[in-house]
């Protein structure tokens, strides 16, 4: 596993750290809404702290005098007359707000509020829970929930929840944090885990969030000793700078995160006049977030719960080579190929280090993946001897070998154990993985070892792939996060025409076309013979975004009469798809030299805020889907990557024979964009530059032909 990074914390992230602290670590629990039934949910959490260790006070509250499951019971928190730094409310809505004012007034500094009718049930039910969250931030306490499960801190044996789960058995401690913001997720979570062997840390599950928020618990995470993983389960996110700041904690800590983020939600405004909004929708923002904190993505249970224990258990990868080993062919080359789509480095072994298993094993393929083939049967040490050949000359950040049943075997078994645990003694900086069976308790053996064991050996690729780029993650900075700006640059409200959107590129440093808005065939024509060269007109109309839809645009005009029969057929064939369209022109523009066309774009999300792209341009965008996204700003060399990212990159690079465009030309001006983008602030909706006509560098670099610039009404 990675070394954690401690940092140093400013005072406002300290004190986020404390308050949260001083929920999710408490040292006395008060629980209004005790039951004596401890199937009830006011029965359950005394039951469980009673049961599983926890050290702390434990204070029952009910009305009725007495006890409550053998503890004295109280009245109010108050009537405690002791320091409670945690009340567990089990209690119905309408009760809520005079417990909480009863917490206030006793100096509870956080509650887990399960109750449910609030902001979940209906429009009365928001309000009530907007007044808690105001009494509770007045009052000094943090707040989880409501409609929430809970939590559970599992080295302090605190059981803040009321899911029935740990009944079938406990999750051991471990340095795995779980923030669910779904109840049901979270205590199926629980049980996976604990059928998987999982070691958790804490917790979490965050219901309706009105104080406490999912990014809340993953920054604490962040900085908590006890925690080296975090795996969340998402639904969504109302504050963008909230969840990148938890994110870059967690990712100047190394410590890898897991997500699952499901819906389609459409946070994202309407995309009826940018491509931008349409390919930036919201899923694929949550995929550029993720990707720039380093955040693996799981797309199902298995694979969420699969990455994270080897996350927690595994030596993250210096580089992204792997040596493959195996005892059968077919499979060699199914790793080989699964470790190709991966962008794993397959190198392979030195000639000397193959002559050397030649010589053990004549018949053998020791190139790599090394296929030693059925001779282990009669010398099984060979599983060993070429691991530790390959370790040793190969010099693989990582080392998969495939066992195929050997694991089943009670004479390959002791093979097996000890060559993990000497591999892991004499390699410790490499990631070991092995695809074999094994019972649960003989794969528990190596894994706590630092080996990590699959039964398909494409998994185990696709694992050793995602540590990786945990690891490529960590060596670099990743981008601040950054609280949604304010306006330094006004952008008039609703669609820009064209010359009014080309005039905001060029004052923000974007190349643009030369260009001339005409009123008459007249003007056009003299326009035309200005430039000297054949021309393209496209029609002036804030009306009208999509211009070659109505009928705007003709191109490669050369010659009088050709400039004035398109002049007056533009205006026809305008007229008549869009009537009402006020015009205001047309604009004459010089034909560019042939490049290649690209779309710079950025869309202003409502959550994370302005977002740039990238990708090839011309009318095929949307249909091609072949885009890069990054949150704004980006500087040159992100810009840079973004554009290597496309799968279009290649016509950039001189495919063909063609000559390469400008990339730094490109690149300078995408970034450009993004600074202009967060200088817009929430003036913004959209910026589309489609077609960026990207050229070679004697030819200029490129320009941008068209844009669509759009304002919003703030």
């Amino acid at each position: 596993m990675a070394r954690v990074t401690r940092i140093n914390l400013d005072s406002a992230t300290q004190q986020r750290q404390d308050s949260l602290s001083a929920i999710f670590s408490p040292r006395a629990i008060a629980v209004v809404g005790a039951s004596d039934t401890v199937s009830k949910i006011g029965g359950i959490p005394v039951d469980f702290h009673k049961r599983f260790g926890f050290t702390g006070k434990i204070y029952p509250v009910n009305p009725k005098p007495g006890l409550v499951q053998g503890l004295q019971a109280y009245p109010s928190i108050q009537a405690i007359g002791a320091p409670v730094d945690l009340a567990i409310f089990a209690i119905p809505a309408h009760l809520v707000q005079a417990a909480l004012q009863d917490a206030i007034a006793a100096g509870v500094r956080g509650v887990v509020l399960f109750s449910s009718g609030f902001a979940e049930a209906n429009e009365e039910g928001g309000k009530a829970q907007a007044k808690l969250t105001e009494m509770a931030r007045a009052g000094g306490i943090r707040l989880l929930g409501p409609n929430c499960l809970g939590f559970m801190n599992i080295n302090s044996h605190v059981y803040a929840t009321f899911t029935p789960a740990p009944n079938a058995g406990l999750v051991r401690p471990g340095p795995i944090g779980l923030v669910s913001q779904s109840g049901a997720f979270g205590a199926y979570a629980y049980s996976l885990a604990r059928e998987r062997g999982l070691g958790f840390s804490q917790w979490v599950t965050t219901g309706n969030e009105s104080d406490i928020d999912f990014a809340d618990c993953v920054e604490w995470l962040a900085h908590d000793p006890n925690t080296k993983v975090i795996m969340g389960y998402m639904e969504g996110c109302r504050d963008g700078f909230r969840l990148r700041r938890a994110l870059a904690a967690a990712h100047a800590a190394k410590k890898p995160v897991i997500i699952v983020k499901v819906g389609r939600t459409e946070l994202g405004a309407k995309a009826a006049a940018s491509h931008t909004a349409a390919l930036a929708g919201n899923d694929a923002v949550y995929d550029a977030i993720f990707r720039e904190y380093g955040v693996h993505r799981a797309r199902d249970i298995t694979e969420f719960f699969s990455m994270a224990a080897s996350a927690s258990l595994a030596t993250l990868p210096t580089d992204n080579s792997v040596g493959l080993f195996t005892l059968s062919g077919g499979v060699g080359v199914l790793m080989a190929d699964e470790a190709g789509d991966a962008q794993l480095n397959v190198r392979p072994m030195p000639e000397p280090a193959q002559t050397t298993i030649t010589t053990w094993v004549p018949f053998a393929n020791p190139i790599n993946p090394v296929d030693i083939t059925g001779q282990v049967t009669n010398e099984p040490d060979l599983i060993e001897r070429t691991a530790r050949l390959m370790l040793e000359q190969g010099n693989y950040a990582s080392w998969l070998g495939f066992l195929a049943a050997a694991g089943t075997s009670e004479k390959f078994w002791p093979v097996i154990e000890t060559m993990a645990r000497n591999l892991r003694r004499d390699f410790p900086d490499k990631l070991l993985a092995l695809s074999t069976l094994l019972s649960q308790e003989k794969r528990q053996t190596l894994e706590s070892l630092g080996c990590l064991v699959f039964v398909e050996p494409a998994e185990a690729v696709r694992a050793i792939a995602a540590l990786g780029r945990f690891s490529a993650s960590f060596s670099r900075t990743c981008p601040p996060a950054l609280p949604l700006s304010a306006v330094t640059q006004r952008l008039p409200a609703g669609t820009l025409t064209e010359p009014q959107g080309l005039a905001v590129l060029k004052a923000a440093g974007i190349q643009t076309a030369a260009h001339q808005v005409v009123h008459s065939a007249d003007e056009a024509v003299q326009a035309a013979q200005t430039f000297g060269t054949p021309v393209a007109l496209k029609i002036v109309s804030p009306d009208i975004t999509h211009k070659s839809d109505a009928g705007g645009v003709m191109l490669g005009l050369q010659g009088e009469e050709a400039v004035r029969h398109a002049y007056a057929q533009i205006l026809q064939q305008v007229r008549a798809h869009s009537p009402n369209a006020a015009i205001h022109g047309v604009l004459v523009m010089p034909m560019l030299a042939r490049g290649v066309e690209c779309i710079l774009g950025v869309h202003r999300d409502p959550v994370f805020g302005p977002m740039v792209m990238f990708g090839l341009g011309g009318i095929f965008v949307e249909l091609l889907g072949d885009v890069s996204i990054r949150s704004a700003p980006v500087s040159e060399a992100t810009a840079l990557e973004m554009i290597s990212q496309t799968k279009g990159y290649a016509l950039l690079t001189g495919a063909r024979g063609q000559e390469p465009v400008d990339l730094p030309c490109l690149a300078r001006n995408l970034s450009a964009l993004s600074q202009l983008a967060v200088a817009s602030g929430d003036s913004l909706h959209s910026i589309d530059i489609n077609p960026f006509i990207a050229l070679p560098a004697r030819l200029g670099g490129g320009c941008a032909a068209d844009a669509v610039v759009v304002g919003q009404n703030t």
